[in-house]
């Protein structure tokens, strides 16, 4: 597994120009039955893969935190909003809550995530490959498929799947 993480990177490079061309041509004319195509790939994908013996994305990125995100995980450390902010969070260039550092805080060791149960919106759809409308996030996913070993075999199986 770790291996497939450290060629992540330079795969999704080798095929960005490829994905990127892909993705205009899913955007321009998506297919009728896309969102239940993604469905399928995400669920298959997803029964090979263990986040737990990767975590690269709680490695390498930090989520964004919507309010709610703060209201709900300051409550679960009995925190107010703006202390659990000051603590963990910070602006970035699009004005978005993010983590101060990576890896993430709240990873442990283990790859478990301490705040697990209510853990922001970002981390629980990560990596958003079973969205509906899906075409609509094909900039997120190009990303993506350098981070997560399972995006990335998502975006391979989307492109013999989908002619």
């Amino acid at each position: 597994m770790q291996d497939q993480i450290n060629n992540l990177p330079k795969l999704a490079k080798d095929k960005h120009k490829e994905n990127k061309t892909f993705f205009t041509k899913l955007k321009k004319k998506p297919p009728k039955q896309l969102d239940y195509i993604m469905q399928d790939l995400h669920e298959a994908e997803f029964e090979k893969i263990d986040c737990l013996k990767c975590a690269n994305c709680c490695k390498t990125t930090g989520p964004l935190f919507t309010d709610k995100d703060i209201i709900r995980i300051a409550k679960h450390f009995r925190m107010k909003p703006q202390q659990f902010t000051e603590q963990f969070l910070q602006l970035d260039e699009e004005n978005d809550y993010v983590l101060k550092s990576v890896p993430c805080t709240f990873l442990d060791t283990d790859n478990y995530c301490s705040i697990y149960e209510v853990r922001p919106k970002a981390c629980r759809e990560f990596p958003h490959t079973d969205r509906k409308k899906f075409q609509q996030i094909s900039n997120l996913t190009l990303k993506n498929v350098a981070i997560c070993p399972a995006a990335f075999n998502i975006v391979e199986a989307m492109k013999v799947r989908i002619k």
